[in-house]
Formats: structure tokens, sequence, C-alpha cells
């Protein structure tokens, strides 16, 4: 009896471990397939249920089919509510509702279609073949209020069309402000009933790409001129685009340059200039009343145009030097107590925005607005970087962070030499993912004068719409993240993942994106630090590096580190004074010198050029040097990035480091090995002198075997 209730009893055991086990499988199971999201921006709260809602091919998912409400909360914000027959959605405001189906469409894989009815806008999901859209629930807002992506269309010029599809994207990822860069030297853009010759004359010059206008006469031409490159936007084009953007929820800021950025301008009117001639200045008369009555006309059509709130001013770069010389400007001091032209400068932009103030509108702009003391109602654009947007906040301004080092998409984004021109510089889509807009070192009251962040497209190097469609994307992706989800949790692997897959989706819209797949990442050299004799000795400056571009300093030369794609990495030494780089490693001790080699970059854009001659000497004192090898070159203004290897090397040591060798990304100079074996010295000096065209010298490492 005892051996047939044990039978039992292990039968019924095995049973229970066998149904535990498939219990303990179907639980893993379950985890293994809960859907993963690949919600773009990342949602501030997403929880995943059980199940799916199943729709047929042919189905169709709208507004109708939707249980959707707007209880009036928290702008822009939205709750939903996915079971396996229902959609729930709860908005904060008609904002919001959008959203909504923004992330609807995403967790569904189908393209949202946006209809316009007479109860206002419609929205529905097509599906082509079947879906399942996974139960879920999503609770979201944004972080910030502006999030915003401006569009240069000044340096090139791009048609209506491409602005909306442009709309159409930045909706689809949360973005709420179209900032339209409409004037420039390179050619005026908006049609001026009361200045003709702003449209018939300003807004068309002799070349088609920019770079050759500027780089050689800089002439505009008469409106049907042959050869004429340029255009602008009628009046009745703009309001279009406006109902346009306003039906997906974007702004269009306008911008409109002043005092300076306004070649055009001054060329068409060039009585608002200081001295009346055309050709000759950048910088609006500020002595002059025409001035003023122009820019008011001007401003007053504008804002005739585009209902938004805020109407960018420009504010940069201003050279100030005319209105030093000019009576009018100076009287026009003294009849203000202004100490200064910056001074002068903050005059013009209060007047124009306390103008703007009574219309019912807010001035926006450029960090430069702040020189001579800013306007407490004015919101300023931080872009020479973040300390300027923390100087703004602090000092009670509402504050967009824009910093070139993060913010700016006209430049590289990998490997210069896979890519088609830029500005030069390196801004890969994980630095974009990287920016923190609220520095922590921000009280509370000054961060809440964050309202907001924008990435810049500056189309300088940029003519066509393929080329533009490829710098914004997939970096737009990261800065609209930045702008929407929480600062906390984020994950750059898993951005990552969803940017692919966004990737191929924004392909198949027949955007033109970067191929993220094939990334290349930063220089290779840059990657491991780099072991030879003179790393950690001393340099001695015959000529100073310029403390803009000072890099590690006075170590910066022999710290072991390669520079990356760009001369702004904060590892590439800069060089501008007569002598450029004159510098001298102490390398403590006598020693065989087997191989001396340094690297430079040219990048034409910003001035930076290859040394036209590298002379390379050794020395036992420090006084008397004896030159080991002299390579000189011819400079060529081009369009390309590239870095070149300039060294000595005895005899057999030709780049005894295969790291360094391979530094040179385009066009390399290995020289020839000299006849001698070593050479014993103490002190190596490197010395390398501008060419024709001048501009910067740039290095990052001399390396010493």
């Amino acid at each position: 009896m005892n051996y047939i209730r044990v039978l039992i009893l292990s039968s019924m055991f095995g049973k229970i471990i066998s149904v535990l086990s498939a219990a303990v499988l179907l639980a893993s199971v379950s985890v293994y397939c809960r859907p993963v999201s690949d919600v773009l921006p990342r949602p501030a709260e997403l929880h995943y249920g059980q199940g799916y809602l199943k729709m047929d091919a042919g189905d169709i998912l709208s507004s109708a089919r939707v249980r959707q409400s707007i209880v009036k909360s928290e702008p822009e914000s939205y709750t939903i509510e996915v079971s396996k027959d229902s959609v729930i959605i709860v908005a904060g405001d008609s904002a919001g509702l959008f959203y909504a189906w923004q992330t609807l469409s995403q967790l569904a894989g189908v393209p949202l279609e946006v209809a316009e009815t007479a109860q206002g806008p419609g929205f529905s999901l097509r599906t082509v073949e079947g879906v399942r859209i996974p139960c879920v629930t999503v609770r979201d807002s944004p972080r910030f209020a502006w999030r915003g992506y401006m569009q240069d269309v000044s340096r090139h010029f791009f048609d209506i069309g491409f602005l909306k599809k442009q709309i159409d994207a930045m909706a689809a990822l949360k973005l709420n402000r179209l900032h339209l860069h409409l004037t420039d030297a390179a050619g005026w853009r908006v049609e001026i009933d009361r200045y003709p010759l702003l449209t018939s004359l300003a807004a068309w010059r002799e070349g088609d790409l920019w770079k050759d206008w500027w780089f050689g006469d800089r002439k505009y031409l008469p409106e049907g001129t042959p050869g004429a490159y340029g255009g602008y936007y009628t009046k009745e084009e703009l309001r279009e685009l406006v109902r346009y953007a306003a039906g997906r929820y974007v702004a269009i800021v306008p911008e409109i340059e002043l005092p300076s950025h306004s070649e055009e301008v001054l060329t068409a009117y060039p009585e608002l200039s200081c001295t009346g001639e055309p050709y000759k200045h950048s910088d609006f008369c500020i002595g002059k009343e025409e001035t003023f009555e122009f820019l008011e006309n001007v401003l007053t059509e504008i804002m005739d145009i585009f209902p938004s709130q805020y109407i960018h001013i420009g504010g940069d770069e201003a050279s100030k030097k005319a209105w030093a010389e000019c009576p009018l400007c100076q009287a026009r001091m003294r009849e203000e107590g202004l100490s200064d032209v910056d001074e002068l400068q903050s005059y013009m932009i209060r007047r124009i925005g306390t103008f703007l103030e009574s219309h019912g509108r807010i001035p926006v702009g450029w960090d430069e607005i702040m020189q001579g003391g800013a306007d407490s109602a004015a919101v300023v654009m931080a872009w020479r970087g973040v300390d300027q947007g923390v100087r703004a906040a602090e000092g009670g301004n509402r504050t967009i962070m824009s910093p070139g080092a993060f913010c700016y998409f006209d430049t590289y984004q990998d490997d210069p030499s896979t890519l088609p021109p830029a500005m030069g510089g390196y801004t890969p889509l994980s630095k974009v993912y990287s920016f923190e807009p609220v520095p922590d070192s921000l009280d509370s009251a000054a961060a809440s004068n964050i309202i907001g962040v924008q990435a810049n497209l500056w189309c300088e190097y940029i003519p066509t719409e393929d080329h533009a469609e490829l710098m914004i994307f997939p970096r737009l992706f990261a800065l609209a993240e930045v702008a929407w989800s929480p600062a906390a949790d984020r994950d750059y692997d898993d951005f990552h993942r969803r940017a692919l897959k966004l990737c191929g989706q924004m392909r198949d819209k027949g955007y033109n994106v970067f191929d993220l797949a094939h990334e290349v990442g930063d220089r290779p050299v840059s990657q491991q630090p780099v072991e030879h004799l003179a790393r950690g000795c001393k340099v001695i400056y015959n000529a100073p590096y310029n403390a803009a571009y000072a890099a590690g300093g006075d170590t910066a030369l022999t710290d072991g580190l390669h520079g990356g794609w760009t001369y702004g990495d904060g590892r590439w030494q800069g060089f501008i004074s007569r002598g450029r780089l004159d510098v001298t490693v102490d390398l403590g001790r006598m020693t065989d010198v087997h191989s001396v080699e340094m690297d430079f970059m040219q990048v034409c854009g910003p001035e930076v050029f290859l040394p036209a001659e590298t002379v390379i000497s050794v020395s036992d004192d420090g006084s008397e040097f004896r030159e080991l090898r002299r390579i000189t070159r011819e400079v060529v203004r081009d369009d390309r990035v590239t870095f070149v290897t300039d060294g000595w090397y005895a005899a057999g040591e030709i780049s005894s480091d295969s790291s360094v060798s391979s530094a040179a990304s385009g066009a390399s100079d290995i020289p020839d090995a000299s006849v001698e074996a070593s050479v014993p010295a103490r002190y190596v000096r490197v010395q390398a002198r501008s060419g024709q065209y001048g501009g910067w010298v740039f290095t990052d490492e001399i390396v010493v075997r």
C-alpha cells in the first residue's frame, strides 16, 4: 500500500511541476513579447497593457470612432487609453489632441491623415495592411513651450512646397515653432509693398552658390536679369503657408535682420546707411530717423502677414564700425546719453522692441541684444553658448537655448569625407541628444525663464532641398526629444533604436535622411590617447595660441590627445597671431629623436587653412637650432575638410605609429625619410606659417618618437 501511495504522490507532484513550468514559460514568453515603444519623442509616461486593438486591411480609425474630449488643463497635454475594443483620448487643448493622434499614429505604424472639417481638424489612420495597436496608457505633456526649428531661406532660396514638407515633419515630432530667416546679405525673401526694390533687386544676386557670390563681387541684379539667382515669397504665399502650419499647430516666426546683416537692403536703399553709398555697409545708420521709419513700415507689413506673437529682429554680429565715425550716430549717442556703440545698438533694439510691443507682439533677438542692456520684455535666443543663455535667464529675460555647439545643423554629422560640403564643425546625433538646456547651476527662478530650445539650419553651404534634409534628419529627432521629453531617464541607445526606425519611415515618405545605420563616428585617431616621447613635456610658446581656441592650454600639444573632425572640440589649438604656430617642446634631457610629426586641418568657410610652410628643427640647448625639414605647399581654397600630417622621419622610420599615419582624411603629406638614422636633441621646434589667405592655423599634438 505504501508503495502505491508513493507512486500516486509522485505522479501528482510531477503534474504540478509540469503545470508550474508551463506557467513560468508562458509568463516569460508574455514578458518577452511585450511591445517596445517606438514613439519619438519619448512620452512622459507610457505603460503597456495586455493584448492589442486589431485593425484589418482597409480599416479607418477616425475621430468619429475614437472617444476624444478636451478638458482644459496643461497646454499641449494629452492621455491615451487603448484597449482591445476602444481608444479614448483626453487632451488639455486642441494642440494636445493633435499630438495624441501623432502618438497614436506612431503606435499603429500608420501615417496620420489630417482633414479640415466644419468642426475643426479631423484625424484618421487608414490601414493598407492589417495592424495591431498595443493596449497602452500614455500620459504626456511637453517639457518646453518653445520647440523650434529655424530655416535659413536667404543664403539659398527654398520654395513653399519644401517648407510645407518640413512643417509636416515638425508636426510629427511635436515641434511648434518654425523660425524663418527671411533676410540677410544674400537675399531679401519677403514681398513688402512699400519698398519694391527689396524684391526687384535685393532678392536677386550674381551666382547660384552662396560661396561663389560671397567670395566674389557680391553683386545684386535686377529681377529678370539672365543668370540672376534668388527669389521671394509673395504675401499671399506666406499667408497660405501660415494657414497650413497653423493646421499642424506650428507657428511661423519671421525674422527681419537689424541692425546688421543688411547689405542687400543698404544696396537697394543706400540712404539708410551711414554714408549713403551702396555696396559699402552691412549696418543700418541708427542716427537717421529714416532708418526707423523704414523698419517700422516693414515690420507693420510683416505683422499683417504673420499673426505670430513673436517677431524675430536679429541683433547679431553688427560690426558697429561706421557708427563710431558717423556724425549722425554720434549725435544720437549724445542726445540719448549713450556711452558707446553697444548702447547705441541697444537703443535701436529697445526702440524697435517697444514698437512691436505697442502692436501686441514680443520681440525676439539673438543674444547680442544683451550688449548695452536688453529690454526685459524681449526674448533672448542664445546661440553663442549656454553661458549666454544663463546670463539672459538670470537677468530676467525669457530665453530660448540654441547654442551652436549643439543646435547648429550646418555642421558635419559624420566623417566629412563621406558627406557633401558644410560650414565645418562636427555635431553628431549623439551630441545633439546630450544637450541639456537647463544647467544645474540655475536657481528655480532663472530656470523658469528658459522657455525652450531651437535647432538652426544656416544654408551658406546648402544649396539644394536634398542637402538640407540630409542635414536636418535625424538630428532634428534628437532636438525634438530634448524639447519635449522629460530630462530624466534619457537613454541614447534606446533613442538610437527608435531613430533608426523613424529614418526608414521618413525615407518612405520621400525625405532624404542621413544614413544613420552606417555612421562612422568621430575621427579614428581621436578615439584613444597616443604614447610618445613628448607626452607630458613642457611646451614653450614663441607665438601665443588664441584664447578662444586654447584647447588644453599650455599642455594641449603634448597631452597625448588627437583632435576630432572639428577644430572646436577642445583638442585642436588655434593660432592667429602674426607668427601663427611657433612652439618649442622641451623633452627634459638629450634624447635620440627618430620622428617628429603633427596634424593640421583646413576648413575654408571659417577661414581655417593648412600652413603654407612647416619647419621642424632641433636643438641641444634651446638657443641654436638645426633645421631637419621644411615642408611647403600651395594652399588652395576649396569646399573640403582636409587633414594632413607634416613630419620629419629618420631613415626607416616612416610613421611608426599606424594610428598617426592614418590621421589624414583627404589629402596627407607624409615626407620621405631622412638619410639620418636619428638625431640627438633635447628641444624640438615646430613652426607653421600661413599662406596667401591668412586665416587660422590649428594643430592638436606634436608627436615625438
